[in-house]
C-alpha cells in the first residue's frame, strides 16, 4: 500500500528510489536462480562422489597455505620455521612486560595456576621447567606467553572487541592476531572479525612451530591436540603437513597416564611430501 502511495503521489526521488528498490529485488531473484541451475548442472555432470573427492583434494592442497613460511633448503631445524617468523622482534620484545609473571613463578603459583585451568597443559607443565640462565628463562617466558594466548585466542569465534584478549595484551600482538588469523565477515549490516575453522587450523599450525623451538624440536602433539580441543587426525594432517616425523610414545607427562602420545619431531632432512592422491582415504558419505 506504501508503494502504491509513492505510485501516485510520491516525489520524484521517492518514485526512484521505488523502481531502483523493485530492479534490485528483480535481479537478486534472477542471480539466485542462476546460481541454484548452475549449482544443479555441476551436479549432474560430475556426481555427488566425484564432487566430494574433489573437496577432499582441494581441502589437502590448501592447506599449506595456512603454514607458516617453510625453508627447506636449510642445514639447521630451527631455520625451516624460523623464529622471525612467527615472533618479529618488535613483537618478542613487546612480550617482556606480560612474561614478566612467568619469570619468578614459584611452584605454589605454578599449581594454583593448574587447580584454575588458567593457562593451557602444555605451558603449565613447561612452567616447571624454566632455565636457570636468565637470557633463556626469559626467552621461554616470553615464548610460553604467546603460545598461551594463540591457544586461548583460537577458541574465540566472532570478535566483537578491539582488545579481545584484555588490556594486558600488547597492543602489537593484539593487531597481529586479528590481521594474521582472521577475516572479515559481514553480519547484522556491521563488518566482524571472524576465526573459520581454517584460520584455527593455521593458529594450531603456529602453535605447533613455536612449540617446536621451545622443546627442541620435539614435541608432544597430543598434550597440543589436547589444548586446542582438535581431534587427532587433524592435528596429524597439520603435523604432517609441517613435515614432522610423527611417532608414538607411552610414558611421557599429560593429560592421561594410560593415553598413547604422539611425539612429532622436526629433523633434516626433511619427509619427502606426498602427493595428494596418496593421503589416507576419506571416509564415504552417505
Amino acid at each position: 500500500q506504501v508503494d502504491l502511495c509513492i505510485e501516485a503521489f510520491g516525489t520524484s526521488k521517492q518514485k526512484r528510489a521505488l523502481n531502483a528498490r523493485r530492479m534490485n529485488a528483480v535481479g537478486n531473484d534472477i542471480l539466485n536462480t542462476a546460481v541454484t541451475k548452475a549449482a544443479a548442472d555441476v551436479i549432474d555432470a560430475k556426481g555427488v562422489t566425484a564432487l566430494i573427492q574433489d573437496v577432499a583434494q582441494d581441502d589437502e592442497q590448501n592447506l599449506s597455505v595456512f603454514l607458516p613460511p617453510c625453508h627447506e633448503d636449510t642445514d639447521k631445524p630451527e631455520n625451516v620455521y624460523k623464529f622471525e617468523d612467527i615472533l618479529s622482534p618488535a613483537e618478542y620484545e613487546a612480550l617482556k612486560g606480560p612474561a614478566a609473571a612467568f619469570i619468578n613463578i614459584t611452584a605454589e603459583e605454578i599449581t594454583k595456576k593448574t587447580e584454575e585451568k588458567s593457562h593451557c597443559s602444555f605451558v603449565l607443565e613447561e612452567l616447571k621447567f624454566l632455565p636457570t640462565d636468565e637470557k633463556s628463562r626469559d626467552r621461554k617466558a616470553r615464548c610460553l606467553w604467546f603460545l598461551d594466548i594463540l591457544i586461548k585466542f583460537s577458541f574465540l569465534k566472532i570478535i566483537k572487541k578491539k582488545h579481545p584478549m584484555g588490556p594486558e595484551c600488547p597492543h602489537i600482538i593484539s593487531r597481529k592476531l586479528m590481521k594474521n588469523f582472521t577475516s572479515l565477515t559481514y553480519n547484522n549490516g556491521g563488518v566482524q572479525n571472524l576465526i573459520s575453522a581454517s584460520l584455527k587450523t593455521k593458529i594450531a599450525a603456529y602453535v605447533i612451530a613455536l612449540a617446536l623451538h621451545i622443546k627442541n624440536f620435539q614435541v608432544d602433539l597430543t598434550i597440543l591436540q589436547n589444548d586446542m580441543k582438535l581431534n587427532e587426525s587433524r592435528m596429524m594432517d597439520i603435523a604432517r603437513a609441517m613435515r614432522l616425523k610423527v611417532s608414538k610414545a607411552k610414558g611421557l607427562p599429560g593429560l592421561e597416564n594410560d593415553q598413547s602420545h604422539r611425539l612429532g619431531t622436526l629433523s633434516l632432512p626433511l619427509p619427502v611430501q606426498k602427493a595428494p592422491g596418496s593421503q589416507r582415504k576419506r571416509k564415504k558419505m552417505n
